[in-house]
């Protein structure tokens, strides 16, 4: 195998690419770039307090990269079959992972959340590594629902409600609603029947209901979230705080590393509210950049997922775009005070290995999608019929 391929900057294939692939390959790239400068500035001085060395979470962060880029190129160049063909496995595996931090001492527990798992010396979250073998498998099932026997019909729902149980009772109420949501969505596109879509949708809200009715904690951040400001130092702190981030960035921003928030006020400023600096500190015009880019990103998904014949393909390029832009608008919202404040990650900015490395892959079977969508090309059978002469006689087409 050829190492350099293990290393997207050292890739010369991506010259033969088409248009799509190459494209969302430097939006990545792009998105990977802005996303590891905000964290830089994000971090300093809370790892610098923390850690003694003000450049921590940065250099940790591009280990993570350089792991997930691995992950992003040898899913580049492997075909589509192959990766689609295992995910079951992986998805199988992980959910293990998931439902093994519920048991007592194997988890991590992180405010009151246990959501991690050491192996070895790394820490791991398996509810973030999920996400991408839940696009593959979900397309897989749902773009195939029809020929489907009904028992692997009931058996994979199973399983795919296992897996938000098992990420709801970390408690894990945000990624739960977007890898539901993400489910649900792939379903749609696939046009599973509407009966399916209605009570799979009434059973989600009720689920949410009850994990709200039973979880105080989640009803003061709903609460808190429709007026932060009656509650400013307590249930209403974080978003009082990211509002004011973003208020101060005004049109231009405070400039790069000069956002005053970050500084001992906004709390996990370099993971969940990661957008407010980034707002901080580039402003209104920075804000609207970002968006373009999103929008750029969800468009060349939506045209890769036109372009493609593979209706199991097609659903893997829209699950894709669900979970990265959507993801990041959902965060953003938590940031402006749109959506209630929750625990979610900003694709390819946020602190932590696991979600890097769940976008780079995710990412990077979106560009495979875009890869195969374009290099099958259709021959006309009318074209490799020999021509005859008027004798009856056949020569080939280049003997005319």
């Amino acid at each position: 195998m050829n190492l350099r391929l293990l290393i997207p900057f050292f890739d010369t294939s991506a010259q033969g690419w088409a248009s799509e692939a190459r494209w969302l390959r430097w939006l990545t790239f792009l998105w990977l770039l802005v996303g590891l400068t905000i964290l830089f500035s994000a971090s300093y001085a809370i790892a610098d307090a923390d850690k003694n060395d003000g450049l921590y979470y940065f250099k940790v962060q591009i280990l993570w990269i350089l792991v997930g880029l691995v992950g992003f190129n040898l899913v580049v160049h492997s075909p589509l079959r192959y990766i689609v063909g295992i995910a079951d496995w992986f998805l199988i595996i992980i959910l293990g992972l998931i439902l093994i931090t519920a048991l007592p001492g194997v988890g991590t527990s992180v405010n009151g959340a246990t959501r991690w798992l050491f192996l070895g010396s790394f820490q791991i979250q398996p509810s973030e590594l999920i996400k991408p073998f839940l696009v593959l498998q979900s397309a897989r099932i749902f773009g195939q629902w029809d020929r489907l026997k009904r028992g692997t019909r009931v058996l994979w729902l199973v399983i795919f409600g296992l897996v938000l149980v098992g990420i709801l009772l970390q408690p894990n109420l945000s990624t739960t609603a977007l890898c539901g949501i993400l489910l649900w969505l792939v379903a749609l596109a696939a046009g599973v029947p509407y009966p399916y879509m209605s009570g799979t949708a009434l059973a989600g809200i009720g689920v949410a209901v009850l994990s709200v009715s039973f979880r105080s904690y989640q009803r003061r951040r709903i609460l808190s979230f429709l007026n932060p400001w009656a509650d400013a130092t307590g249930d209403g702190y974080q978003l009082v705080q990211s509002l004011l981030a973003v208020g101060s960035g005004g049109h231009w921003g405070t400039g790069f590393g000069l956002s005053q928030q970050k500084l001992f006020y906004l709390p996990i400023q370099y993971t969940d509210f990661i957008f407010s600096v980034f707002a901080e500190e580039f402003g209104f015009v920075g804000c609207a950049l970002l968006m373009v880019m999103l929008l750029a990103y969800a468009t060349l998904a939506l045209r890769v997922a036109m372009k493609t014949q593979n209706p199991v393909y097609r659903l893997v390029a829209i699950g894709v775009m669900v979970l990265m832009v959507g993801q990041s608008l959902l965060n953003i919202g938590v940031a402006t005070g749109a959506l209630p404040t929750t625990g979610l990650p900003f694709p390819l900015f946020s602190y932590g290995g696991s979600s890097m490395i769940s976008s780079l892959v995710s990412a990077g079977l979106l560009i495979r999608v875009a890869r195969e969508s374009s290099e099958a090309k259709v021959v006309r059978l009318d074209d490799r019929r020999p021509e005859k002469k008027a004798s009856g006689r056949s020569v080939s087409p280049r003997a005319t």
